[in-house]
């Protein structure tokens, strides 16, 4: 199997384009190269054909190197679609790279993924809940799937929706998302029983933005939340704030919802 590339564009740039690539920045005077090649190599023959590995001699190549502001090395960069997307410095051991792998590595099913999204923003949970499931049964490590799979059971089987996201840990980009699910589910499940919430001028409409959420309408749920807020800041300790935090987190930063209510929230808590 080839690794060593003498055509960076067309081994890299150009195949990056059907493929993600990660590149190897070497030479053969570094101690700690000699270590983490090997461990490349064996997880790019364990890949499945998922990503492919390409060695640029930086000795050899000293005009790419600087190209791509090589240094230190070993250096590893992922290619995917001719940017650099990803990457790290030194010799990690090999779980620390599985694990690096498995977070920035994009999806088979990308395509798939963004039109499931989108059946989700339009509310088509059943469709988009069909998709997504497809996706965590191909691709088990898939954290962003499985969180968005949590958010189409959310309104209608909270504790489903809080098992969903279980199996994301400390470290995942999805793992503030999947404890914000916890979050969510917790506060929908307490909504179920009578008598759940003290009475107060402000519980009516704390339930009524619990409603909106369960309904995936977070847009007016937060409105809720935050006129709460605005009226009586720490009801149910603090609840309203702490639901649209979660909310946020679910749907991301950059999600036109959040950015729409980022500043909305702040001037009702300062």
């Amino acid at each position: 199997m080839k690794y060593d590339t003498d055509d960076f564009d067309k081994d890299v740039i150009d195949r990056s384009h059907s493929i993600p690539v990660l590149v190897d920045f070497w030479a053969a005077w570094c101690g700690p190269c000699k270590v983490l090649g090997p461990v490349l190599e064996k997880l790019a023959g364990e890949s499945d054909g998922r990503w492919e590995l390409a060695k640029l001699d930086t000795e050899r190549f000293p005009a790419v190197a600087t190209k791509y502001r090589i240094r230190s090395i070993p250096n590893v960069k992922l290619f995917v679609d001719g940017q650099v997307t990803e990457e790290f410095v030194g010799a990690l051991p090999e779980p620390k790279v599985a694990e690096w792998l498995r977070e920035v590595l994009p999806s088979k099913y990308n395509v798939q993924l963004e039109g499931a999204k989108s059946l989700l923003r339009r509310n088509s949970l059943t469709e988009a809940r069909e998709i997504f499931e497809f996706i965590v049964a191909a691709e088990s490590d898939n954290d962003q799937a499985r969180l968005l799979l949590a958010q189409t059971h959310l309104g209608s089987d909270p504790k489903l929706a809080a098992k969903t996201v279980d199996s994301i840990k400390l470290g995942s980009k999805s793992f503030e998302g999947a404890e914000a699910i916890g979050t969510l589910a917790a506060l929908l499940e307490r909504a179920e029983s009578q008598d759940s919430f003290t009475l107060d001028s402000v519980s009516d409409l704390y339930v009524a933005a619990i409603d909106k959420m369960r309904s995936n309408n977070f847009d007016a749920a937060l409105d809720g939340f935050i006129e709460v807020i605005r009226k009586n800041r720490y009801y149910d300790d603090d609840g309203s704030r702490k639901a649209c935090i979660a909310i946020f987190n679910v749907l991301g930063e950059d999600h036109q919802i959040t950015k729409s209510h980022r500043s909305a929230l702040s001037a009702a808590l300062y």
